[in-house]
């Protein structure tokens, strides 16, 4: 009877990884979810939570389960509680274990569905529309969608090079009868745009020509080339020996000179705020960088294939987000 009852909580190293690397195979061929282009694929592939644990870890550990502590690849199976056993020093942990699903009650199931709604959303879905996607409560999408906006977040981006154009924008602070130059209760956001390439989005409190000039170093390499703004006096000085910055006015209706233009940035602001009023309908400046980060992600990797599975990668390799992170007040 013991025997029978440690069989079915432990299934040993070999037949059980077998199983899940030949499962996420078949998700994951060639490297990248080549089989996942739709929403119904979606539900097909991953219908179960022991489909999507599966998934997570073919994705996690590629070459086969290894212990987290002593990376040892003895390995047990604990069927009934979704953990691992490991042999050599009996560590135990999960697939979830230190991600942004840790200790998350909601089936992996909604989280695979939350994700593949997020990055195939060109404008953003809302919470509120995910509440009614998923049949949970406003606080949980809420609450969901933040978490997956962590992981979207890039800690080290890529300096922009070649052609970048510059330029700023100010969400929020509407008022009724007070024109457009009022600019009380309004965040600015910083932009920069590689040509044909990848996009840097920023809040920045500080209206000053030093905040400007240091997005500018921050996030374009030494190596570009041109530096195209508008005729904002606060951008004078960016250029270098190896750069050189040339301006378009707008004041004066000049919005192309030859190739001299600011026409990508400017596409890229309204394309976030068509978000912001189709999808989100209200955002608070505390919360702006998380929707600048989701965006930025979607936008940078509106080439890649494989975007579905490089963002669940991200998920396991993000720690988890309490609550009471997303509701502290700001400093």
């Amino acid at each position: 009877m013991f025997l029978r009852v440690f069989q079915y909580l432990r299934v040993e190293d070999v037949r059980g990884q077998f199983v899940i690397r030949h499962f996420g195979r078949m998700l994951f061929l060639g490297h990248g979810d080549v089989m996942i282009d739709n929403l119904i694929s979606v539900i097909d592939q991953f219908g179960t939570d022991d489909k999507c644990r599966a998934a997570l870890v073919a994705l996690k550990w590629p070459k086969g389960i290894e212990c987290p502590r002593c990376q040892s690849p003895k390995i047990s199976h604990v069927v009934a509680r979704n953990i691992y056993d490991c042999d050599s020093c009996r560590y135990q942990f999960s697939v979830t274990a230190g991600s942004i699903f840790h200790d998350s009650h909601l089936p992996l199931t909604k989280w695979f569905f939350a994700t593949y709604v997020m990055v195939e959303s060109k404008k953003g879905v809302s919470a509120n529309q995910l509440k009614r996607m998923l049949g949970v409560s406003y606080k949980t999408a809420w609450y969901l969608c933040h978490r997956i906006r962590k992981a979207m977040t890039e800690v080290k981006p890529k300096l922009l090079t070649g052609t970048v154009e510059i330029d700023e924008t100010y969400i929020g602070g509407k008022k009724r009868h007070v024109g457009r130059g009022n600019m009380d209760g309004k965040t600015m956001v910083l932009g920069a745009v590689q040509r044909n390439g990848d996009i840097r989005l920023r809040v920045e409190k500080r209206r000053t020509k030093k905040a400007l000039h240091g997005f500018v170093r921050e996030t374009t390499s030494a190596t570009a080339s041109r530096l195209m703004t508008d005729e904002n006096p606060a951008y004078i000085g960016i250029a270098d020996a190896d750069t050189t910055h040339e301006t378009v006015n707008h004041r004066a209706e000049e919005w192309v000179r030859g190739d001299v233009h600011t026409n990508s940035v400017e596409g890229v602001w309204s394309l976030f705020k068509r978000s912001l009023v189709g999808s989100f309908h209200q955002v608070s400046a505390k919360h702006l960088d998380s929707y600048l980060d989701e965006f930025e992600w979607r936008f940078n990797q509106r080439e890649n294939p494989y975007l579905f599975r490089d963002t669940l990668v991200r998920l396991l390799c993000t720690p988890k987000m309490e609550f009471k992170e997303l509701i502290e007040k700001s400093a």
